[in-house]
């Protein structure tokens, strides 16, 4: 199942970007790995749910909504909600539970369901009531600075905002390289070397464990090998 997406930037500092999606059939797909968590607010037959989805390290099946609107706020690498870490939802989502059709409860209170236009101010508001937090960690170590701290509070304080280690984030992002580099043209062989495989049968492992498909898969989509 495929799908059309708008995507936009976004002027906070804690949020990746910012996507919406109609669909018309039910259905599933091919949910890919990521390093990012996210909400996404489901809109269907005039009911409304927002869903916390965790980060994600294998390709997996996922429902699709008949005639839904979707949108979704994909949050940057380290930033996290101290109150539900990114640990707790590794490979799950959780729904919260409805306060009234255009509300939703977090934290002990009925927020407004947010939208694709108001993402930012949604996100700046669970910023100032202390939900919403960013480890500058996170990012120190994804750049190979040295940590004046233990290594295993440096693994702690990573896990608990990225849901992580530091090693499935290489991984996840070396396969998303490759991914690109083959759908941009690049050869096989070419992209083994690019984004530092050791041969293509390692290669293909990963993109079939955390994309679903394998090389030559994304070379001529929709062809079997």
């Amino acid at each position: 199942m495929k799908f059309v997406f708008e995507e936009r930037p976004s002027d906070s500092p804690y949020v990746d970007s910012v996507w919406s999606t109609q669909t018309a059939n039910s259905g599933s797909f091919i949910s890919v790995a990521e390093s990012h968590w996210g909400m996404v607010v489901t809109r269907q037959n005039k009911n409304a749910y927002l869903t916390i989805r965790g980060p994600e390290t294998k390709a997996m099946p996922s429902p699709v909504p008949a005639n839904a609107e979707i949108f979704g706020i994909i949050f940057k690498i380290g930033t996290f909600m101290p109150d539900l870490p990114a640990s707790d939802l590794v490979n799950e989502g959780m729904d919260l539970p409805e306060a009234t059709g255009k509300t939703f409860w977090l934290h002990g209170s009925a927020w407004q369901f947010p939208d694709f236009d108001n993402a930012d101010t949604f996100v700046d508001k669970l910023v100032r009531e202390g939900l919403l937090v960013h480890e500058p960690l996170v990012e120190s170590v994804l750049q190979g600075r040295p940590q004046p701290l233990s290594i295993r509070t440096v693994r702690r304080r990573f896990l608990r905002a990225t849901g992580l280690t530091h090693g499935t984030i290489f991984q996840i992002e070396r396969a998303r390289r490759a991914m690109t580099l083959l759908q941009q043209g690049a050869s096989i062989l070419d992209t083994v070397y690019d984004a530092g495989y050791f041969d293509q049968p390692h290669l293909t492992r990963s993109l079939k464990h955390f994309f679903g498909q394998t090389p030559a898969q994304i070379v001529q989509p929709g062809e079997a090998e």
